[in-house]
């Protein structure tokens, strides 16, 4: 059973949730919330706290945030492990060896590091030059090595403003960058709260950045009422479609790029496709992306409503085949799915009045997202179990199912993941004892071990369908 503590929240948080619903039915029912303006908001910064947005590696991922759509207030937030720093020639088996040369000087400030690289190791000669270097300079030179993650210490220092302001991590310059998968990761919240950047949220996507060693982009989808159905599921598709043009203009930029080397004729012709790069693309590539990003390994994870934008989004995905390329979804994790249908299922009825979220309030929350007279149970959004939602299941990519032992929600999710297996989808469910809805992306459950030992059954799994194997990774 949850512990004390954790039924003591649970009574208090479900005592908040309701009265914040409630008052926005009132609020939607006398101003008309959803008066028409499709801008929206996708975060309610008096409810939950934010976390900003940080561009250097300090806890080993990096975040910036972006606005994607300039219709509508759709975000990203871009979580960059520090592991992209990685040369893809290097081995990541690797260590650094650290020694003190004799005759090298007694100043420990002045000990030479020895470290094995994809360049094998330094000789002693390089190592008595650069001490020479030391000497003559009143530096130690031999800090413009390249280090582990395949960039030079000058590359750093090149970050850095004139007031030695660090203003974040850029790949520009940087050659051979490694590349890395990208998750898309949907924030839970029933569809009327919650937000990419919120602090609980920021956790979360940072340690499956790390885990899984993807770029995750979190994405700040519209909340209802102010935009009801479809607007989420659209807003998720966006970011996808988003994904795919970004690497198409990164593609463009440095095809671009790459005919201004040429002299005579073709340095003008060059001239023209800087232009149109410059015009078209340059300006709107993400560079984190565009170094870094492989979106030929895509992977979609959502949790509790994100759920049920992921598996929209990865059928959207299956329907658009090629037209996404160079995207591919690979594979797509539900934790915890928030679905539902008019037809009760053994833990709907058993657990009806369980923890967090009981089925109560998540019903208040579909009239909440669901568009005015058409509040249905059995809707395309809520019940995945419905005949004649296309495309067929035996297309659907791999999905790993994460459930909570008591989760009014379990069975439905379970149902789902048994019809993909029965269609040969590579489809396990991850079932944990004593858990509890969102009992892994909670602020107050974050740090529990049971939360960090589900990240990384998800990494493990994961890793599966977006290992290179052969390549630089090794997993």
């Amino acid at each position: 059973m949850p512990s004390v503590a954790v039924k003591l929240y649970s009574v208090f948080f479900k005592f908040m949730l309701k009265h914040r619903l409630q008052n926005r039915i009132q609020i939607d029912d006398t101003n008309g919330l959803n008066n028409g303006s499709s801008f929206g908001i996708t975060s309610r910064p008096n409810e939950e706290s934010i976390a900003a947005a940080n561009p250097l590696f300090t806890d080993g991922v990096a975040t910036k945030d972006l606005h994607v759509d300039p219709a509508t207030s759709v975000s990203i937030r871009i979580f960059l492990p520090e592991t992209c720093l990685g040369s893809p020639d290097s081995d990541s088996k690797s260590r650094v060896r650290v020694s003190t040369r004799p005759g090298l000087g007694s100043d420990p400030n002045q000990a030479v590091v020895l470290r094995r690289n994809s360049y094998g190791y330094c000789t002693t000669d390089s190592v008595m030059e650069n001490q020479k270097n030391y000497n003559k300079n009143g530096f130690n030179s031999f800090n413009h090595r390249r280090n582990s993650y395949g960039c030079n210490v000058v590359d750093d220092l090149s970050l850095k403003c004139d007031n030695g302001v660090y203003r974040g991590y850029s790949p520009a310059g940087k050659k051979n960058c490694r590349k890395l998968p990208v998750m898309l990761q949907f924030h839970g919240g029933g569809f009327v709260s919650g937000s990419n950047d919120s602090t609980a949220n920021d956790l979360f996507c940072r340690r499956i950045a790390k885990l899984c060693d993807v770029i995750v982009l979190a994405v700040g989808y519209r909340l209802a009422p102010e935009n009801r159905y479809p607007a989420a599921f659209e807003d998720g598709l966006k970011v996808l479609h988003w994904l795919a043009k970004q690497a198409n203009l990164a593609e463009c930029s440095k095809s671009a790029g790459s005919r201004r080397g040429g002299g005579g004729a073709d340095l003008r012709k060059s001239d023209a496709y800087r232009h149109i790069a410059d015009a078209f693309g340059a300006s709107l590539v993400e560079p984190w992306l565009a170094a870094h990003g492989d979106p030929s390994r895509c992977v979609l994870l959502g949790v509790s409503c994100g759920g049920n934008i992921a598996d929209y989004v990865a059928r959207k995905a299956v329907e658009e085949g090629k037209l996404l390329d160079p995207v591919k979804v690979v594979a797509q994790v539900l934790m915890y799915p928030f679905f539902i249908g008019s037809v009760p299922t053994h833990s709907e009825i058993k657990l009806a009045n369980s923890y967090f979220y009981d089925k109560a309030l998540c019903t208040l929350a579909w009239k909440l997202f669901l568009p005015e007279g058409e509040f249905d149970l059995d809707h395309p959004a809520a019940n995945p179990l419905i005949p004649g939602r296309g495309p067929p299941l035996k297309w659907m990519p791999p999905t790993l199912t994460v459930v909570a032992e008591h989760d009014w929600m379990r069975d439905r999710a379970i149902a789902y993941s048994e019809e993909l297996r029965k269609v040969n989808v590579d489809a396990p469910v991850l079932e944990y004892k004593d858990a509890v809805h969102e009992f892994a992306t909670l602020d107050m459950l974050l740090k529990t071990p049971q939360a960090q030992a589900c990240a990384e059954d998800i990494a493990i799994w994961v890793k599966k369908y977006i290992s290179l194997r052969g390549h630089e990774f090794s997993y």
